[in-house]
């Protein structure tokens, strides 16, 4: 996309969030009596409200609730839930007008109230039909709209859920027609149609006016929020091409011993010249040794690299934005199913799944989604973009396979997650972990819970599952020093009051090693069970509320759980932010002078056995004496370097900063 055009759409959809904010302020002032001031009117005077909307705000009140119980103050719960609304509607309408440009779905956006599948609508729908000819068109349209959206929302739940507010809460027909109308700008037509036009959408919601506010007020992020949207930078195609090809796509390369069509269809592939690969235990001969008459070495040995079930080969981002990278991992991993299938190690156990090869085709999307592609963010926007993303790139898949709408497998499921502190409200969680026995698995269910407080700040940099093993090893060691019951009776009763330690953990009720064993995939799974438990009553929305921060909770500890063959990033930089600062001058002694060199130490760790990480980072790292113990310490010890691009100012789109794209390789 040209600066022209990014321009242009930077102002667009700056003023499609003014537009909905104010709209969606007025809405909840005017009608429910909640201020953006903080300001919350008495129930008794919503004489006006009829009973469903009387439910409704109460379930207003009850999300801000919840959103206050994380810390924030009334003014600020509400604000975040105007902007969480906001860039919803705006998101919906986005991915309407792609999928309509794409013709999944038939003409919504184009011509508003004449759409064509607004019509077809109609037709199909007699009581809205009705409200059309009665004058009541605007209302017809947004049930349209909304009709549409559950449609979509056992796919891409996390935007189009049925039980998210703006389904509610929506905007006056004026200000939905304005944005339409902006949306719609013929400059923008084809842009719709890119993989990466809904990352746009995100990076340019949040104003550079407000970016360069918030630099100047605070050197350091002051929230999560800040940290956020002061690294919402898009990262261009041939970066995400030249990182993603050397680390998935040179792994299958090495794999296949040079054998495989990525080697042509990765133009950024670094392959030297007269490479060879060795077998397991072979030893490079040595007439290969040397240089030749124009003093070129005569040949690069490889090691040899064992194949993998492509359903086995995992990649990570861990601040994956709208997820460029993992669209672009899709692409290769397409290539690299279709290879394994044919190939005599990997072939046949595919082949006893999938009888042809278009049996495997059919199933790839899914497979790549459930089974390859992680990502993680601190900003539930980010999550929301890069989930319909991703799903829309499996649409494309489906589509070039020339199956039918009706007939496409469903994708009910990514690896998207959001880092964010486990639910705030503290009797819902005692309520829970008082039905955990031994009591010490519910004690620990809280620790995770309390080191969990930091996930909103650190994200993919709170390492939980240390602190899962961390808090079971504390209790572990106090338990072999309690005196086993046979031993106590030796002592006076007296005499035992004296040795009792005080301990945060109670140790009742565990008498052998087998608990210890099983503690952590014990705490885990507590954790799962929880996050899949809805109990219905009084307070079931809150509960829900609660059980949904959850499940995203655990999710979150589930991927940090894991191995990765590849990690891909464009982490942020600069101070992390103030609520994060102590943690992470803890955890990363070596790295913490800057949030992307913590980053790359997280990511290396991560990394199973020959993974790759692949991240364009501030090339500062590599000659700043600050960065000394990460050069020395993590670059060249924990990894080496494979390749490097030095690629200086302008390449962040409007961030300050010179960068570097490079890929190390942690040893085999």
């Amino acid at each position: 996309m040209n600066k022209e055009t990014r321009n242009k759409l930077r102002g667009i959809i700056v003023q499609c969030r003014t537009l909905l904010e104010k709209s969606v302020s007025e809405v909840l002032q005017g009608e429910f009596g909640i201020h953006a001031s903080g300001l919350i009117e008495s129930g008794d005077r919503m004489v006006h409200l009829s009973h469903e909307d009387r439910r409704y705000r109460e379930q207003v009140l009850t999300h801000l609730q919840h959103i206050e119980s994380f810390g924030l103050t009334p003014k600020a719960a509400i604000g975040q839930l105007i902007r969480e609304i906001s860039f919803t509607h705006l998101n919906r309408l986005c991915a309407f007008k792609m999928m309509e440009k794409r013709r999944f779905i038939k003409e919504t956006m184009s011509r508003g109230l004449k759409s064509k599948g607004f019509l077809l609508y109609l037709a199909d729908h007699p009581g809205d039909e009705k409200l059309w000819s009665g004058g009541e068109q605007e209302l017809a349209y947004r049930r349209f709209l909304e009709s549409l959206g559950a449609t979509l929302s056992t796919e891409i739940g996390v935007l189009f859920s049925p039980r998210d507010l703006a389904n509610r809460l929506f905007p006056p027909f004026r200000v939905l027609d304005h944005v339409l109308s902006l949306i719609n700008a013929p400059e923008l037509e084809e842009f719709w149609v890119e993989d990466e036009a809904i990352g746009w959408v995100y990076q340019y919601f949040t104003p550079k006016e407000l970016r360069d506010q918030a630099r100047k007020e605070s050197q350091a992020p002051r929230n999560s929020y800040e940290l956020a949207f002061r690294n919402q930078f898009y990262t261009p195609r041939y970066v995400v091409q030249f990182l993603a090809e050397n680390t998935l796509g040179r792994m299958w390369y090495e794999m296949r011993r040079g054998e495989t069509a990525v080697a042509e269809e990765c133009r950024y592939l670094v392959r030297l010249p007269h490479e060879i690969f060795l077998a397991p235990r072979e030893e490079p001969k040595q007439e290969n040794h040397g240089f030749d008459k124009e003093g070129l070495k005569r040949s690069v040995y490889v090691k040899h690299r064992a194949k993998k079930d492509p359903r086995e080969i995992k990649v990570l981002d861990p601040a994956c934005g709208s997820g460029h990278f993992l669209l672009y991992c899709f692409d290769l991993l397409q290539t690299i199913y279709e290879e394994a299938y044919e190939d005599a190690e990997l072939g046949a156990l595919l082949k006893s799944e999938y009888r042809t090869l278009d049996d495997l085709r059919r199933a790839v999307p899914a497979l790549i989604l459930t089974h390859n592609l992680h990502g993680i963010d601190i900003d539930l926007r980010a999550t929301q973009i890069a989930g319909l993303a991703l799903w829309l790139r499996c649409q494309r898949a489906y589509k070039e396979l020339g199956i039918p709408t009706e007939e496409r497998p469903r994708i009910t499921r990514t690896n998207i997650v959001c880092a964010e502190p486990m639910p705030g409200e503290k009797e819902l969680l005692e309520e829970f972990v008082e039905q955990l026995k031994p009591r010490l698995l519910g004690q620990l269910v809280r620790v995770v819970f309390d080191k969990m407080k930091l996930a909103g700040e650190a994200g993919s940099l709170l390492k939980i599952e240390q602190e899962i093993s961390g808090a079971i090893s504390e209790a572990k060691k106090l338990w072999r020093g309690v005196p086993k019951q046979e031993q106590m009776t030796l002592f006076h009763p007296e005499k035992l009051t004296e040795m009792d330690q005080p301990s945060l953990f109670d140790l009742t009720g565990i008498t052998d090693e087998q608990f210890w064993q099983e503690a952590e995939a014990r705490v885990v799974e507590s954790l799962r069970e929880y996050a899949q438990t809805v109990t219905m009553n009084g307070r079931g929305l809150l509960r829900r509320l609660f059980a949904d921060d959850a499940a995203q909770g655990f999710a979150f500890v589930d991927i940090c759980r894991k191995r990765f063959d590849v990690v891909l990033m464009n982490p942020p930089f600069g101070e992390s932010s103030k609520p994060s600062k102590t943690y992470i001058e803890r955890a990363y002694p070596r790295t913490k002078n800057d949030v992307y060199a913590a980053f790359v130490e997280r990511g290396l760790n991560w990394l199973a056995s020959g993974g790759r990480l692949g991240a364009i980072t501030s090339r500062t790292g590599f000659f700043l004496s600050s960065f000394q113990k990460w050069r020395e310490e993590i670059l060249l010890k924990e990894a080496h370097p494979t390749v490097f691009a030095d690629l200086g100012h302008g390449v962040l789109d409007t961030a300050m900063v010179e960068t570097a794209a490079y890929c190390l390789e942690v040893a085999r």
